[in-house]
């Protein structure tokens, strides 16, 4: 059975940037672990609200995309991949019958 990832709201990341700013006598690996998130992903959160500032973090997964043309890239992307791998299947098919 495949894992399936946490999927935080743009709200929870940004409370979760407030809590870390809120309490600078608690480090980052604290406050994670008060969250029960990740390190690496609060410090994430972290610096793409540095990055960005006044916005909120960037929230990319389940169809969620920054713009049209991200979604349409990503969609081309998949898509390629999918007749890649039917053109490799058909190649195996191919390669079996003919002999």
């Amino acid at each position: 059975m495949a894992n399936k990832r946490k999927q935080f709201t743009p709200e929870f990341k940004q409370s979760a940037i407030d809590f870390v700013n809120a309490h600078p006598e608690m480090t980052v690996l604290q406050c994670a672990n008060h969250l029960e998130i990740g390190l690496s992903t609060l410090q994430r959160w972290k610096r793409e609200a540095k990055e960005n500032p006044g916005q909120p973090v960037p929230f990319v997964g389940s169809g969620n995309y920054s713009s049209e043309i991200e979604k349409e890239n990503i969609r081309l992307q998949k898509e390629l991949r999918d007749t890649q791998e039917a053109l490799k299947i058909l190649k195996k098919a191919i390669s079996i019958l003919g002999n």
